[in-house]
């Protein structure tokens, strides 16, 4: 799909921002790019579209050099997506997401089809929204706004330059998990620059560590915190990530203790509430008569119709995976992929809820084990 063979960009100065790049992003894979400021990720990402025009080595998409491609045709056949989001304020959220089929020539009604369905794709009642102005939108809801609009005219290569690192956390949690879900459906080719490694864990199929404009290791989450390349990404990755063996690790060492709780008939409000004064986005919903579990309410699904329901029970997800205090690491890690909420409770032996397990967590607390052997071998 996109290919860059020892791609170099070197600017009148003669400071040279990407050195000799090789690497290949096949169709339908989410490509973070990582590093320092400075790296050079943002000016990797910036040349697949000829945002900025790279020095020397070939960039091709589908064995097509892309200098032999009208720069506008390839930027109108990729999608974009920026922190500062980029919409037009005297345009509507209509008006905004069809910009591009418009240049490309599409018929009016097609267009109008493909923005309602955008705009319940992202989340947002197409009816309530297509007629408003970004002034007239939350940040988080101005940010989904812009992926529609990179999806727009069905782009097959979306770029995505640190999309939401201006949001608060809970809106960021939210859109990450929107942004998964969009392409575990839609399978597009994904190039997302992050500076937030645990986003960078939680996004990417692969993870390009870059520094001084050096490509020093893309690799799997997996891979990448098993086997960091060289001294300086083990560091960057920070040593209490590497992961160790799952097989011989409790799951009561991979998972929060702090769980928050509620019951079924909490109202949305009420419940939002708590979820951002205690910082999480997951809440555990327990049985009014004997405290123990019944389901599980998501920021994510809770922001999203806070003004639709009555009581947090009408959104809740009853577990289909838990654990039991005695599991293991590995447990976790094979159960994770089926996990519709990302969240696993760990009960103890009386059924109580003594603690979660999330990806975050489980790699986190993975990594942790990394510094106790360290302190045993002093």
């Amino acid at each position: 799909m996109l290919k860059f063979e020892n791609v170099s960009k070197v600017y009148a100065d003669g400071f040279k921002a990407v050195n000799s790049v090789n690497f290949d992003i096949p169709e339908g894979e989410f490509l973070v790019l990582i590093g320092p400021s400075g790296s050079g990720k943002s000016t990797t990402m910036k040349m697949i579209n000829r945002m900025i025009s790279h020095t020397s080595g070939t960039i091709s998409i589908d064995g097509t050099d892309i200098t032999k491609l009208n720069a506008a045709e390839l930027r109108r056949n990729i999608g974009y997506v920026i922190q500062q989001i980029g919409l037009f304020p005297h345009y509507t959220i209509e008006k905004n997401i069809a910009i591009v089929p418009e240049l490309k020539g599409w018929d009016k009604e097609k267009i109008k089809a493909r923005v309602k369905e955008l705009l319940t794709m992202v989340g947002l009642d197409p009816e309530v929204y297509s007629s408003r102005y970004p002034k007239e939108l939350s940040g988080g809801q101005q940010q989904r706004v812009g992926v529609a609009r990179a999806l727009a005219s069905n782009p097959r290569v979306i770029l995505m330059d640190e999309p939401f690192g201006a949001l608060d956390p809970i809106t960021r949690d939210q859109l990450q998990g929107e942004l998964l879900s969009l392409q575990r459906k839609l399978k597009k080719t994904i190039v997302f620059v992050t500076h937030d490694m645990d986003e960078a864990l939680k996004l990417g199929d692969r993870i390009a560590i870059m520094r001084d404009g050096h490509l020093l290791q893309i690799d799997t989450p997996e891979k990448l915190l098993q086997e960091p390349a060289s001294g300086f990404v083990e560091e960057f990755i920070g040593k209490d990530r590497i992961v160790q063996n799952p097989e011989l690790m409790p799951v009561v060492s991979v998972m929060t203790e702090k769980v928050v709780t509620s019951y079924l008939h909490r109202s949305p409000e009420k419940a939002l509430l708590m979820m951002r004064q205690q910082k999480i986005t997951s809440l555990i919903i327990l049985d009014d008569n004997d405290d123990t579990l019944v389901g599980i309410v998501s920021a994510y699904e809770l922001i999203k119709k806070v003004n639709t329901i009555q009581s947090i029970e009408e959104i809740m997800l009853v577990p289909e995976y838990v654990l039991l205090d005695s599991a293991t690491a590995k447990d976790a890690i094979v159960m994770m992929p089926n996990v519709r909420s990302g969240v696993i409770p760990v009960l103890s032996e009386a059924k109580k809820v003594v603690g979660l397990v999330t990806r975050g967590t489980l790699l986190t607390a993975l990594s942790s084990q990394w510094t106790e052997l360290e302190d045993l071998n002093e």
